[in-house]
């Protein structure tokens, strides 16, 4: 699609091709903990593309339902490090080809079989955009052993800021007609190229912003505005649970709270 508009997202009369996404879970086997491990596989026709967590500036976040899964205490996420795109002028950031989402489950109850069931809400795009509805349900094998693809979609995730060498992350606030700037200065090596950070509130009922991204030296600088996500206005934010996630060229880091700057 050539020009300045998004791309055109689908309804349910438009005509588009059949099994554009598949998914199906894959095994990965139980911890010296005791956790499960397993992931999501979506797998797109070639040249579809869909999105992480946060989208960016055109793209259609994910969501999950896990209705009618057994013996689920708790479950993470582990999102493997997305692409930065420009898709008609806009960028949006995710994944093309193939999706592998490792999911690491402690039972409620230890030792007892594991059921994973649910839904999946996603948008998948080319020229134009399509919202997709993905089910689920599959009985976890405890007896499984590690999968390659597995142990390669957790490798694959973002740096932590030990790792990628960050030494400082600080956040000034500023209040702003609908809700408050958050100017975040994170002093660290360069992740190579051209850097895009993503600013996210870590909480639901706030929404970011795009994310505007420059580097003076060693000090990564990345604003965004956060507003409610409701009527209402916004009048704190939880610096604690602010993340950061900077994609580069050679990695990506993800940076969990800051401090006052």
């Amino acid at each position: 699609m050539i020009g300045s508009l998004a791309p055109q997202t689908l309804t349910a009369q438009s005509v588009v091709p059949n099994d554009l996404v598949q998914v199906e879970i894959l095994d990965g086997g139980v911890t010296a903990s005791g956790s499960y491990i397993g992931a999501l596989r979506l797998t797109l026709q070639e040249g579809w593309k869909t999105y992480w967590r946060s989208p960016g500036e055109a793209g259609i976040p994910p969501q999950f339902t896990w209705r009618g899964s057994r013996n689920i205490g708790e479950l993470s996420i582990t999102w493997p490090t997305p692409q930065v795109f420009s898709t008609s002028g806009y960028q949006t950031i995710g994944y093309h080809d193939q999706l592998i989402l490792p999911i690491e489950i402690t039972p409620e109850r230890p030792g007892r079989p594991v059921r994973l069931k649910g839904r999946m809400e996603l948008g998948i795009c080319k020229d134009v955009c399509v919202p997709s509805e993905l089910s689920f349900d599959h009985q976890l094998d405890a007896q499984a052993g590690r999968n390659p693809a597995i142990v390669a979609a957790i490798a694959s995730r973002p740096y932590s800021a030990r790792e990628a060498g960050v030494r400082a992350a600080t956040c000034r606030l500023k209040p702003t007609q609908y809700g408050i700037e958050v100017e975040a200065r994170i002093t660290m090596p360069s992740a190579g190229g051209k850097e895009v950070a993503v600013i996210e509130p870590g909480d639901p009922h706030l929404y970011a912003g795009a994310t505007s991204t420059n580097r003076s030296g060693q000090t990564l600088i990345a604003t965004a505005e956060l507003m409610p996500a409701t009527s209402g206005s916004l009048t704190s934010v939880d610096r604690s649970k602010l993340r950061i996630t900077v994609l580069g060229q050679d990695h990506a880091v993800d940076i969990t709270g800051c401090s006052a700057g």
